[in-house]
């Protein structure tokens, strides 16, 4: 079965980092797409950065290219996603998400395991 738990959220002056830290567990296909989505309330959720391996290959939402990162610790299993220059239109709540390799990898419907979230609190 696979488990997904997210941590590392919190609250932040604008301006400021976080770093959000996934932990995947019982995934046993070769080839794997992780994404980052947020959701605040009241709007849809949206992609907000993935990496699938094999080949590490990366993609961001417009939104977010040139601040954030996200890279993979494989002997961890474990994915990160780096948070710089946060403003407050990035508070939402985060959700990891995994699956096989898709063509899509920042549409949610891609994806069939979701974490539980982990709340960003970004202040101005």
């Amino acid at each position: 079965q696979v488990h997904l738990v997210e941590s590392g959220g919190g609250s932040v002056q604008a301006g400021g980092s976080l770093r959000l830290s996934c932990t995947i567990s019982g995934y046993s296909y070769s080839t794997k797409c992780t994404a980052w989505f947020r959701q605040a309330p009241g709007k849809e959720r949206e992609g907000v950065a993935t990496i699938c391996t094999p080949g590490f290959s990366r993609y961001f939402a417009a939104s977010v290219k040139g601040r954030f990162t996200i890279s993979e610790d494989d002997a961890k299993k474990t994915v990160y996603l780096q948070m710089n220059s946060l403003a407050p239109e990035d508070t939402a709540m985060y959700y990891c998400a995994a699956d096989v390799y898709t063509l899509q990898p920042l549409v949610a419907r891609s994806f069939g395991y979701w974490g539980q979230g982990t709340q960003v609190n970004v202040s101005s």
